[in-house]
């Protein structure tokens, strides 16, 4: 079996160092257990009995782990209002922040309280964007306004009574119009307004001035075998 000899490696096993004990070549004084790695086993077990320092009643810790001394006034968080540190706790305080605009469409969280850093410009309507103070004609029969609130206001076209009893719808107009002008019905005849018309051999109508939609006024005349209206 070969000597050991001071100055001699060994390999670091328990055989090894109660062999060194028993040759007196070391003392258990001098064996330093950090010298040696420590198992697997040993290492986790060591973990879970770590001591963290504790900062209750002497100071208060931000989210980033910094430490401030009571009475010490910090920001906890990046979007946190400001605290105060003492012996309970941070206290912060709570003012009462402006509301943010119905209409904000970007809201940044950047310090105690939340700011609106964009509002929508524009008014949306019936599916369309529009510029504000923008007019538009959504139909024929309707006139709209982006009003600066965002909000769209619109009129929508009155008609007057027409002057014909057969009006017709145009493509892009809103009302009505009478494309051959005034006229009224004459029993089942329409008769152009303003003059007098023989409808037939024994009756001459005309129709009423403004009332339109009232049937003509005929006069009837001698005739022979002939009905009047």
């Amino acid at each position: 079996m070969q000597k050991l000899r001071r100055g001699m490696a060994c390999p670091i096993h328990e055989a090894c160092i109660l062999l060194l004990l028993i040759l007196g070549l070391v003392t258990p004084a001098a064996i330093n257990h950090e010298d040696y790695p420590a198992d697997e086993g040993d290492q986790t077990s060591s973990n879970d009995n770590l001591i963290f320092d504790d900062y209750r009643g002497k100071g208060c810790v931000d989210d980033s782990g910094f430490v401030y001394k009571l009475g010490e006034r910090f920001f906890p968080g990046h979007s946190n209002c400001p605290c105060v540190c003492t012996e309970d706790g941070p206290i912060c305080d709570q003012p009462e922040c402006p509301k943010i605009h119905p209409k904000c469409t970007k809201v940044e969280h950047n310090g105690c309280c939340p700011e609106c850093k964009e509002v929508k410009n524009f008014c949306e309507y019936h599916g369309k964007n529009y510029k504000i103070l923008e007019e538009f004609k959504p139909s024929p029969c309707e006139w709209c306004r982006c009003e600066p609130s965002n909000e769209v206001h619109c009129l929508v076209a009155d008609c007057a009574v027409p002057e014909c009893v057969n009006p017709v719808y145009e493509p892009e107009q809103c009302c009505p119009v009478c494309k051959n002008g005034p006229n009224c019905f004459a029993g089942t005849t329409i008769i152009p307004a303003g003059i007098e018309v023989k409808v037939d051999e024994c009756n001459i109508c005309h129709c009423h001035n403004g009332d339109w939609w009232k049937p003509a006024q005929c006069s009837k005349r001698e005739c022979h075998g002939k009905q009047t209206l």
